[in-house]
């Protein structure tokens, strides 16, 4: 019995011990296969999760991948000149392994941080490095490639058939212009990237796809010989050609320029020109610019003294402000009040309602009440223009006649005409930044009657430039509101074209019939009205002077204002339309009509001959225009004379010889009619005949020619109109100058238009 229980004791002791084995071998078959699935899940997670991830690691650690600059794409004019281009410059780059002592590395970091002008302490550095390439510096220019050049011989000679330093090809943007079409073109940053204008806007056209050098590593992860090195090429960008004439933008900025210096301008100045039947932009300035070859440099010398001026504290904040307005396209993202400019969409309404007739008056006491209860709105012309039919009311710009008419029309045709012209939308112009308007909420319903009337001459509400310039546009087109652009064409390396530009009709906005009635006016206008100084001989010019209130005043508590001028020529015909505009003149007026019509009227008086563009003179025109002197040199005196006398000039001879050595003007220059031809028959009176130049200006057409010929010297009447009329207010070759007797002066005249104290 007791051997019994000694037996069954034994065995539970057994069982338990078993149990126990059981639940150990149990627990390590768990632990191993738990230890099995997290080795198979931290596999599948690296293989399949992260594999790409470590096996780009894995090729970084192998491979070295060094990057070759793709030429960026060059910018041209409609006529091929290029606006923007990129030269070849280079990179100097170090060969660290092939670099045997730190004899060696102490020579070449010591001569290229004299050549390169870099701390030789960091190209030391990189010259310890476990590669085949390492770049020292980029956009090296030709004179120290050729230092480096020199080096690399003198590397040679030293040490052997051995490359330390070499040079692999770079571009640098150069802009050959300066600070021409400054606001159009733009400028790229240090990384090639446009940043600005055509550049920023085409950057994806013209950056090109940039090429690769790959090496291989080995094992210790030096890099192999070069054996073993794969290189992809570069694919340079296309090419941009724009609809901007190079020399329709040269004659818009000089210009613009003599406008500013002569009226004070204090915030810069804008002029756009658009061919009226397709949309092209053939110019558009905004000066002051800068230069695009140094886009971070202030262009404002009187800006960058005002900043130096300021505390350490406040010189960045000023200088950031200082660029971004330099860098400001005025043309597309600047809003402004259009004035009187305005009143040809407002005559656009009128007539297409049937409120404007042939019968039509508006009277004019002076100031008018637009309805019940609202205080009178004053005309510029104090006393009133008494009863007038729509083309007088156009011409006298008178903003009683024009409140009548955008009452006739009515708020909610108002905003029709606004949206149908392109007010209330983008023009979608290929620049960046442009603007949208600022209208009264959103149109008719936020239109209160004050707002009508004010909005019927172009005040308290604003649009850009771009649009003003596109509406205008389409009044001399017939009616078609076009898309503007600025890039024509797109073309690759060999100079296939990508892409091409062709016109968009974006809506016909009125009909033809009105345009015609309308066109009929501004021609007027540019005749006999407000506009007379816009005048150009040959020309039939149809346009509209504008002077705008801004809600901002001078230091002195004065009124700021925007002078502007819009129109297009031949009348007949039109063919191109121009905004000008300048932002705060200071100077003695600050009228559209005497502050931006001239501008207009110079600008047009060149480029309409150089885009050929018919002529029609009148009788009077063809007295008062130049002509061209013809070649004398050569002849006997007595038979100049008669030559010169025969064709209605008078003549002057200098000298005692026989025959005629030298003349002023010169053969095919301009002359006037009846002018001077001086005749020079020995080389004594070439010598000493100089004469100085008188002030010409605040004088008649009559009393600027008799001055004039006093120091024989002949004069080039421009701005005067058919009837001789209007005051000098400038000339091209400054009093007190010295010059032959002979030269033609360029004298500028502006009519008599500055009415009373109102905003036109």
């Amino acid at each position: 019995m007791i051997f019994k229980k000694r037996t069954d004791a034994v065995q539970q002791t057994r069982s338990r011990k078993l149990i126990v084995l059981r639940t150990k071998i149990f627990m390590w078959i768990l632990l191993i296969g738990g230890f099995v699935c997290l080795a198979i899940g931290r596999l599948a997670y690296f293989s399949l999760y992260r594999g790409e991830e470590l096996q780009k690691k894995a090729y970084a650690l192998q491979l070295n991948d060094t990057t070759v600059s793709a030429k960026r794409g060059t910018i041209y004019d409609t006529n091929g000149n290029t606006l923007a281009q990129s030269a070849t410059v280079w990179q100097v780059v170090l060969t660290p392994n092939n670099f045997e002592n730190d004899g060696q590395r102490i020579f070449v970091s010591q001569q290229l941080a004299e050549i390169l002008d870099i701390n030789q302490d960091e190209i030391f550095k990189k010259t310890q490095g476990k590669t085949y390439y390492a770049v020292v510096k980029r956009k090296v220019e030709t004179e120290a490639k050729d230092k480096v050049l020199k080096l690399c011989q003198e590397i040679e000679d030293k040490y052997g058939s051995i490359t330390l330093v070499s040079l692999i090809e770079d571009y640098k943007r150069y802009y050959p212009y300066g600070d021409f079409a400054s606001a159009i073109i733009g400028f790229t940053g240090s990384d090639g990237a446009g940043l600005e204008g055509i550049e920023y806007q085409y950057d994806s056209y013209l950056t090109g796809t940039p090429g690769r050098i790959i090496t291989a590593r080995n094992a210790r992860g030096t890099e192999m010989p070069f054996k073993y090195e794969q290189k992809v090429d570069a694919q340079d960008g296309n090419n941009l050609v724009l609809t901007i004439d190079e020399k329709v933008q040269h004659t818009m900025e000089k210009y613009l320029k003599q406008g500013i210096t002569e009226n004070k301008v204090a915030n810069r100045a804008v002029a756009v020109m658009m061919e009226v039947e397709t949309g092209a932009i053939l110019g558009c300035a905004v000066e002051n610019g800068y230069d695009l070859n140094d886009p971070f440099t202030i262009a404002d010398p009187n800006v960058q003294a005002q900043i130096d001026k300021l505390p350490e504290t406040q010189k960045d904040k000023a200088e950031s402000e200082a660029l971004a307005k330099q860098w400001r396209n005025k043309a597309v993202a600047d809003t402004y009040y259009p004035g009187s400019v305005w009143k040809v969409i407002t005559s656009c309404m009128g007539w297409s309602e049937g409120t404007i007739t042939d019968q039509s008056t508006y009277t004019c006491t002076g100031s008018y009440v637009p309805f019940e209860g609202a205080q009178p709105i004053g005309c510029h012309k104090e006393s009133g223009h008494g009863v007038q039919n729509y083309k007088q009311a156009l011409s006298n710009s008178c903003n009683p006649a024009f409140m009548q008419i955008g009452q006739a029309v009515g708020a909610e045709k108002f905003w029709e005409y606004y949206q149908a012209f392109g007010f209330s939308e983008k023009t979608g112009i290929d620049l960046p930044g442009e603007q949208s308007d600022i209208f009264f909420g959103d149109g008719t319903g936020a239109m209160q009657p004050m707002d009508l009337a004010v909005a019927s001459f172009g005040q308290n509400f604003a649009i850009t430039p771009i649009q003003m310039v596109t509406a205008i546009s389409a009044v001399g087109n017939g009616g078609k509101l076009m898309q503007p652009y600025i890039v024509k064409e797109i073309t690759d390396t060999e100079g296939h074209v990508v892409e091409s530009r062709k016109p968009v009709v974006r809506r016909h906005v009125v009909s033809e019939e009105v345009t015609k009635k309308v066109i009929e006016a501004m021609e007027e206008n540019s005749k006999t009205g407000s506009a007379k100084n816009s005048y150009v001989a040959g020309y039939r010019v149809a346009g509209k002077t504008g002077t705008s209130e801004k809600k901002v005043y001078n230091a002195d508590g004065s009124q700021q204002y925007i002078a502007s001028f819009c129109g297009f020529a031949p009348a007949s015909d039109p063919k191109v339309c121009m905004l000008v505009y300048f932002d705060t003149p200071l100077g003695d007026s600050y009228y559209g009509s005497s502050v931006a019509a001239p501008v207009f009227a110079n600008i047009m008086s060149e480029v309409l001959p150089y885009l050929n563009i018919e002529t029609e003179y009148t009788k009077e025109e063809i007295a008062l225009m130049d002509t061209t002197a013809d070649n004398y040199i050569g002849a006997k005196v007595s038979e100049a004379k008669s030559r010169i006398t025969a064709g209605g000039f008078n003549v002057v001879v200098k000298g005692d010889g026989d025959k005629v050595i030298s003349q002023i003007p010169t053969a095919k220059s301009r002359l006037p009619q009846k002018g001077t031809v001086v005749l020079y028959t020995d080389e004594a009176s070439v010598n000493s005949d100089i004469v100085e130049v008188p002030d010409l200006t605040k004088l008649t057409v009559p009393e600027v020619n008799e001055k004039a010929s006093y120091y024989d010297l002949n004069v080039s009447i421009v701005g005067s109109n058919a009837q001789g009329e209007g005051i000098s207010y400038s000339q091209d070759i400054k009093a007190g100058s010295k010059v032959k007797s002979g030269t033609v002066i360029s004298v500028n005249f502006e009519q008599d238009s500055n009415y009373g104290n109102g905003v036109m």
